[in-house]
């Protein structure tokens, strides 16, 4: 964690007093993008919710589909037929060719970042903040096209020393209204990076940019599963997919054998600092994803346990979580804290 640890002139540290309102977890979510062409669709997953990207690759996936339309109906001969086939798949390579040229060169920009909190996909920020440069961050991300800038948290040493994460996600600004001194908005929790160290530099703007490596769920699982050397490593992946069924699974050891989330919902709502507190949280995270996704249950699990605004009913594993290391100690973390609020909020262990 020490080998993490940057400058904090460097970046644009948000703390309480730039904060002019409680945040919590807003219910409304973007709406999903849906292309005509399955590389499209793909493409916008992958980039979701940067809907600039995605958009502009579901213009070129289209664009490629009308190319193969046109080639396969023009009206030409058998022997024309095969050329003109030859020629149009040379032209689809280069403009495949053309195309991951282009979405590498995006996937170098530099993001914009900013120190935060501590946030996991899914999760819903809305704050209002009178932080200058975060209002300049903000218009000019919003005149740019590109409504999105990086959230970073910091962690705290058993030394007590606080460091800045490498980890954080990337945010969407939605409905953000200036008002005077200050900008009220919310921040939308999308996909996860990790900086790269060597790229960050301070902009005249008052914030930090640096070059990012995006974490994909799926591709860090696939590659942890390549990259294994013995029997055990190679069999991480599937014990963490076996372990994230505890989640949902009926337990012997909870009342009424709920499952561990059943429980802790259950627990929760009746620790709830407000009314429809949990079913707000609930709507706002979505469903749980299945357990042979295990890094993004253990996400979503620490969606649901460290909620916006905090209810102080668990330890915060957000941080954790982020810097985990592998599959299986991410639905390891993830465990562990629910577990824990579980006993805290029935009372056979409290934490605080």
């Amino acid at each position: 964690q020490r080998g993490q640890e940057q400058d904090e002139a460097q970046y644009l540290v948000l703390t309480e007093e730039h904060f002019g309102s409680t945040v919590f977890c807003s219910s409304s979510r973007p709406s999903q993008a849906h292309w005509i062409t399955p590389l499209a669709a793909t493409m916008a997953r992958r980039y979701a919710p940067n809907a600039s990207v995605a958009l502009m690759l579901a213009i070129f996936a289209t664009a490629s589909a009308l190319l193969q339309l046109t080639a396969a109906f023009s009206p030409v001969t058998f022997s024309s037929r095969r050329k003109t086939t030859h020629v149009s798949a040379a032209t689809d390579d280069e403009f495949m060719a053309s195309l991951r040229t282009r979405v590498s060169q995006i996937e170098e920009t530099k993001v914009p970042l900013v120190v935060l909190d501590s946030m996991v996909p899914r999760q819903v920020l809305r704050l209002q903040v009178n932080n200058p440069a975060l209002m300049k961050l903000v218009r000019t991300q919003l005149k740019a096209e590109n409504p999105h800038f990086g959230v970073m948290g910091k962690a705290k040493l058993s030394t007590g020393e606080q460091i800045f994460l490498k980890q954080g996600v990337e945010v969407l600004i939605r409905n953000p209204e200036f008002q005077g001194e200050g900008v009220k908005l919310e921040l939308v929790a999308g996909r996860r990076f990790e900086v790269d160290d060597k790229t960050v530099e301070h902009t005249d703007g008052g914030w930090t940019e640096a070059k990012v490596k995006w974490l994909e769920s799926a591709e860090q699982e696939e590659e942890e599963i390549q990259k294994a050397q013995t029997p055990q490593e190679r069999m991480s992946v599937a014990r963490a997919i076996s372990k994230a069924e505890q989640f949902n699974a009926p337990s012997a050891n909870l009342d009424g054998n709920l499952s561990l989330v059943d429980r802790w919902i259950e627990l929760a709502r009746e620790n709830e600092r407000q009314e429809g507190q949990i079913d707000e949280l609930l709507e706002c995270i979505g469903e749980m994803p299945p357990s042979d996704e295990p890094t993004e249950r253990a996400f979503w699990v620490a969606a649901l346990i460290n909620p916006l605004p905090a209810m102080g009913v668990s330890l915060e594993i957000r941080p954790t979580l982020l810097t985990a290391k592998s599959a299986e100690a991410r639905v390891d973390v993830a465990l562990d804290g629910i577990l824990r609020s579980i006993r805290h909020m029935d009372g056979t262990a409290r934490l605080f």
